[in-house]
């Protein structure tokens, strides 16, 4: 008996890691090699290719492919259909595995539905994609992106609310943690405890 849980519809191949408390709903499929952290929740129609690592507390929402190359850092959300990519100039009669860019979605990075993230990006800590969005490359922790392609429109709070900095400084409206922006980058100062 494993200490996660997997619909009767789904797949998981022999080699795939996934961690306690875990939830995998209908037709996933979880290729040999992939990694999955604790406390997940991966959609309907789910499928995690090997060379993947998804950290704890992840919700995958239906109809995302996690392609080779992308790690997800613990708490990421990932919105219905949104797409990641693990090469620039695909061609199907050329053979381009060789050429996987990495994707790395760092801690607490909310990806909206629909959004598509391009290969050999980095997304930063708390950065928030919105709906639609196409990101072409990094973006910053805390940044908030939208459009095509994206671009930042603003900051966002761990918590994922909007922030109004004055005078280079926000204080979260939901939260009342403290960020300070200095040299076009934002950091928390004092956060709630």
């Amino acid at each position: 008996m494993s200490d996660y849980f997997v619909h009767e519809s789904s797949y998981i191949d022999e080699g795939a890691r996934i961690g306690k408390g875990t939830r995998i709903w209908h037709f996933c499929h979880i290729m040999p090699g992939a990694v999955i952290g604790e406390r997940c929740n991966l959609g309907q129609n789910v499928v995690v290719m090997s060379g993947t690592v998804i950290g704890n507390n992840v919700k995958i929402q239906n109809n995302v492919s996690v392609y080779e190359g992308v790690t997800l850092q613990d708490d990421v959300f990932c919105g219905p259909s949104c797409v990641f990519t693990n090469v620039i100039n695909p061609r199907s009669h050329v053979s381009r595995k060789s050429e996987y860019l990495k994707t790395l979605v760092k801690r607490g990075t909310s990806i909206g539905a629909n959004a598509t993230i391009i290969c050999g990006a980095t997304l930063g800590e708390y950065s928030f994609i919105g709906a639609g969005a196409v990101v072409r490359g990094n973006v910053l922790p805390y940044a908030l992106m939208v459009g095509v392609p994206a671009r930042q429109v603003g900051w966002t709070c761990a918590c994922g609310t909007r922030l109004e900095l004055v005078k280079g400084a926000a204080t979260c409206g939901a939260c009342g943690a403290k960020y300070r922006e200095d040299a076009g980058h934002l950091s928390p100062v004092d956060q709630p405890g």
